[in-house]
């Protein structure tokens, strides 16, 4: 990370941070099977809220050997209790990494269903995220949850795999985590298609909540699998 969150926001605690949104943008294809791959973040913008503030960070991922790029990232985080600092109220619109991709007002042409493991988030600590708030029934509670949740972007995968797995592959994707998912929820994934876009949503079958929205995907034209 550039920057320290305490020397952007006053009053940071990691226990009140949340991760609002988060875009995809796939720049090679095919993906290498193997390279030595370097991120380099930047900061985008700091957005006041009043009560909390919301920060938006760009990471490029290159191959090291040639620098070519394989993908760009941009992170959304809230993070409560860091508000009024008198910061521009508003964030910039940066096309498919912002937009709010409503669903349309019809049934879904596609939909599915997959089980997440009880022990999910534990799994995919593995991929180097470690924040507690995703094992550690005590620090959950003190970030305001009943039992540890699971990883937004574990959520975004099973979401992104239901994409590829009806449509193929996809450009970019972008979604809002609008609720947390305990480790063995059910994730139920409504799609709509119009033309080379994707819009869906997620919802917890055992609740009904919506726990992904405003996303979408924009597909690769052509084939349907190059990954």
């Amino acid at each position: 990370m550039p920057f320290d969150y305490d020397a952007v926001v006053p009053n940071f605690s990691p226990m009140m941070l949340l991760h609002g949104e988060q875009y995809l943008e796939v720049r090679k294809w095919p993906l290498p099977t193997a390279s030595t791959l370097v991120s380099k973040a930047r900061l985008l913008e700091v957005v006041d809220k009043g009560s909390a503030a919301i920060l938006k960070n760009g990471v490029t991922t290159t191959i090291a050997e040639t620098g070519e790029e394989v993908f760009y990232n941009e992170m959304t985080v809230f993070l409560r209790g860091c508000g009024g600092f008198g910061g521009p109220k508003r964030g910039k619109d940066r096309g498919a990494a912002t937009a709010a991709n409503p669903p349309p007002k019809r049934a879904p042409d596609a939909v599915v269903e997959a089980e997440t493991r009880p022990d999910q988030a534990a799994i995919y600590r593995l991929s180097g995220d470690y924040n507690p708030l995703h094992i550690d029934p005590s620090f959950a509670k003190m970030g305001g949850f009943k039992a540890p949740i699971l990883h937004g972007l574990c959520s975004f995968g099973f979401a992104g795999k239901a994409v590829y797995e009806k449509y193929g592959p996809f450009k970019n994707i972008k979604v809002r985590f609008a609720g947390p998912v305990i480790p063995g929820q059910t994730l139920v994934t409504e799609m709509w298609r119009d033309g080379n876009k994707v819009t869906f949503q997620t919802k917890v079958k055992e609740t009904d909540k919506v726990v992904i929205a405003g996303a979408a995907a924009e597909l690769v034209q052509g084939e349907k699998s190059k990954i």
